[in-house]
């Protein structure tokens, strides 16, 4: 390679938004749909990351309050109609239904069992709906990054082909920023799609854990209501 070509290559700018500035409409566009998916994926990760702290925290303070003896119906008067947590929706969905299913003259209408469980089933449907927000979000961005950035450097890699047909020649000077450009697009659907990937399958196994606690809270709950049937 000869020193003119070497010089005329160490001239050119391969910082990161020197090779924006030079890409093509399509990939500028395509790098900055990988840039804001990347952006919103962390935002996603962070505030679900709060969310999930949060919920354990509530999960153990109502474990807590409703394992220390104090009469169901004290309790449920004093988390009254604005219940604050997951744990204690799913607790004033299960005691409304009981309530309900009294009649006046103090008497059980028949099936309250099955009306309360599946209270509190839909409870936590809503309250697993709640938990999982954001995470179909995630595991798109994880999936479809990459191939959005090979599809800029296929994009790029074209256009550099064109400009060196163009140049009528194939000089590392030509040749190298229109590579640098496309693969560029490639490194940011990496970087868009691997944290969110690693992060899909860590919240989504959080989510599953807490769900599971309140079904466990659940089924304790209906068991306990069950007793108070029976008798």
């Amino acid at each position: 390679m000869d020193t003119a070509t070497l010089a005329q290559a160490s001239e050119i700018d391969f910082s990161l938004i020197a090779l924006f500035l030079r890409a093509t409409l399509t990939v500028k566009i395509v790098m900055l749909l990988l840039i804001a998916a990347s952006f919103w994926s962390w935002g996603i990760i962070i505030q679900k990351h709060l969310t999930f702290r949060r919920a354990r925290a509530q999960a153990q303070a109502f474990d807590a309050a409703f394992w220390s003896g104090e009469p169901l119906d004290e309790h449920f008067a004093r988390i009254g109609g604005n219940p604050a947590s997951g744990p204690e929706r799913i607790f004033v969905a299960g005691m409304s239904e009981w309530q309900r299913s009294h009649r006046q003259d103090g008497a059980l209408i028949p099936g309250a069992a099955q009306r309360i469980d599946r209270s509190m089933d839909v409870a936590i449907d809503r309250e697993a709906r709640e938990l999982n927000g954001g995470l179909t979000f995630l595991a798109s961005v994880g999936s479809a990054s990459p191939f959005v950035g090979l599809f800029g450097t296929v994009w790029g890699i074209k256009s550099a082909f064109e400009e060196i047909a163009l140049a009528q020649s194939t000089n590392l000077a030509v040749v190298a920023p229109g590579i640098a450009e496309a693969l560029l697009a490639t490194g940011l659907g990496l970087l868009a799609a691997i944290p969110a990937t690693i992060f899909y399958n860590k919240l989504s196994d959080d989510s599953d854990t807490i769900a599971s606690g309140y079904e466990q809270f659940a089924d304790e709950f209906g068991t306990l209501l069950s007793r108070n049937l029976d008798a």
